[in-house]
């Protein structure tokens, strides 16, 4: 592993909300660079990715030390249950005017992460993605 993508994963592992919205972030503009391509192979790669991410956050809202207070952590869940939903109705048939609401919903639970009450661009994801996906 090259010393950037050391030190760029040390300062995700201190901070593990930053590093959710990261994640999110990518997520989303995976889905919405997918949208636009109209491709069902893309859409199709950028939707299981997505749905991966989520499946995360479900199992770890769900253990029992998830520390998200109680009705957050229900709130989530039930945006995932969702994201589950979606997923599964985007694999079925790749319809990128589908693909909104999860790159919506992505932004949003991004921005609040990082206490910041406006939605997140796909212009703000940061760079060190195009380094991870080429690494």
């Amino acid at each position: 592993m090259n010393p950037y993508m050391k030190q760029h994963e040390a300062a995700l592992e201190s901070a593990p909300q930053q590093a959710e919205a990261w994640a999110l972030t990518m997520a989303a503009r995976r889905l919405a660079e997918a949208k636009n391509s109209g491709e069902a192979a893309t859409i199709l790669a950028a939707v299981r990715l997505n749905w991966r991410l989520w499946t995360i956050f479900q199992a770890n809202l769900a253990g029992p030390d998830c520390g998200v207070p109680a009705e957050i952590r229900g709130n989530l869940l039930n945006l995932s249950n969702f994201v589950d939903k979606r997923s599964v109705a985007l694999l079925v048939d790749a319809d990128p005017a589908k693909l909104d609401a999860l790159i919506n919903i992505n932004r949003q639970i991004a921005s609040g992460l990082l206490g910041d009450a406006r939605p997140v661009p796909a212009s703000r994801a940061p760079e060190a993605a195009s380094h991870a996906t080429a690494a």
